[in-house]
């Protein structure tokens, strides 16, 4: 992995909080992690803002959840970091949905959030 431990951290620390708000079906806090005008690829059509990003979470089924692994980042420049990672999406009732993950993180304020979400199949 490239990038460094602090862009590492940085990453962490805005995907931990995705990841509790996804594993608890909570729509509202998965969106209140990314930037307002935030473009966010799902595996169906984009949107951008919040409020795409919270109906996006609120059709996913109960039970969802999410597991992460950081794969690349760099730093684009004081307020900006790139991610590239591996993660999984986990159902109740069928089978691990693994996916590629790209994502910027801007820094706003005082806290970093997600601003730009790609996810891809691999392959």
């Amino acid at each position: 992995m490239n990038g460094t431990t602090g862009d590492t951290a940085i990453l962490r620390g805005v995907l931990d909080r995705w990841k509790a708000a996804v594993d608890a079906h909570r729509p509202d806090q998965v969106a209140a992690r990314f930037t307002d005008d935030a473009v966010f690829q799902g595996l169906r059509p984009f949107s951008v803002g919040r409020a795409g990003i919270a109906a996006y979470y609120d059709a996913q089924p109960p039970g969802l959840t999410a597991g992460y692994r950081i794969l690349a980042t760099r730093r684009l420049s004081g307020g900006l970091v790139l991610g590239y990672l591996a993660v999984d999406f986990s159902y109740p009732d069928r089978p691990t949905l693994g996916v590629n993950l790209g994502v910027l993180v801007s820094r706003v304020e005082e806290d970093w959030y997600i601003s730009y979400y790609q996810v891809s199949r691999p392959g």
